[in-house]
């Protein structure tokens, strides 16, 4: 069900199924989609895990699309998770995700969907560092941290500007970072296997447990290496371990100003909370920036 090979399941024991091979994965800079392309276990996990269903963010996207009106493109869609509220609230969408794993997640889900939601919903595989879709859209969205997992200056600014070349006039970028805990960069509990979230429960009943740990951190670069870690109990009693490995590049507040300002951007807005208050008010927070084009 989830992907692999070669991984045998003893009944009572630990299963190891580690499908990150770390000297390859956190050394490759080649996958921007944070291994949601490489880890086929990732896209059938994604919308049962229990913070991600509960984040704050998705009124937030909704009233920006609503004000700005479509058509909207949301880069980094995934599954749907903001992107079909977006187009339930009678807004044309356009949806890219350079994993198609992911994407077909989603596309089964339209399925379910009537038919004026999906007539308002396109989706497109493609890097969001460099696409040309021949049209421009009120907005840009990119929820949910999708823009931490371009590693350099040179693919964030790529992203910046392709997003800049597909906005009319006037038009609107808005997106949302991580702000880096600095206590949590330099703690060595890091590395350690922590859980902070409940477990959920697949459709054929298997109970998932996620723990979380950071693998490297390169201060000067500012890229963390990171595990997700899934437990999981089949019905029949089987574990098994599977690890969703990925790097990310964290940003600060005034860096994010620079790389947009530098692409033709003006940032109208800086939160860090999906309710709107402002930045500095809580610590680490979101970044969360409302940025037009000029």
């Amino acid at each position: 069900m989830y992907g692999g090979s070669g991984c045998g399941k003893v009944s009572g024991e630990l299963t190891l199924r580690n499908f990150l091979r770390e000297t390859l994965r956190l050394d490759n800079s080649t996958d921007i989609s944070g291994g949601y392309q490489e880890f086929p276990f990732v896209s059938e996990f994604y919308d049962s895990v229990v913070p991600y269903a509960q984040r704050q963010d998705i009124h937030f996207y909704v009233e920006m699309a609503q004000k700005m009106g479509g058509p909207v493109l949301e880069l980094g869609c995934g599954t749907g998770r903001a992107l079909m509220p977006i187009a339930k609230a009678g807004l044309d969408i356009a949806g890219l995700d350079y994993s198609s794993r992911m994407l077909e997640v989603l596309k089964a889900k339209l399925q379910d969907e009537s038919t004026e939601v999906q007539k308002r919903v396109e989706l497109i595989q493609g890097d969001m560092r460099n696409f040309d879709l021949g049209r421009k859209f009120n907005l840009v969205t990119i929820p949910f941290r999708p823009f931490q997992h371009l590693l350099t200056v040179e693919d964030q600014m790529a992203c910046l500007r392709c997003i800049h070349r597909h906005l009319f006039d006037g038009g609107k970028l808005v997106f949302d970072l991580f702000n880096p805990s600095l206590m949590r960069l330099i703690d060595p509990k890091s590395s350690e296997e922590s859980m902070d979230e409940p477990p959920f429960v697949m459709s054929d009943g298997s109970q998932v447990v996620r723990k979380h740990r950071l693998v490297k951190v390169d201060l000067a670069d500012q890229i963390i290496g990171s595990e997700i870690i899934y437990y999981i109990t089949h019905p029949d009693g089987y574990i098994e371990r599977l690890v969703h490995g990925f790097k990310m590049r964290y940003l600060f507040r005034y860096e994010v100003e620079h790389l947009l300002a530098r692409t033709g951007f003006q940032v109208e807005a800086a939160y860090a909370d999906f309710d709107k208050s402002p930045l500095g008010s809580k610590y680490p927070g979101e970044l969360i920036f409302i940025a037009k084009k000029v």
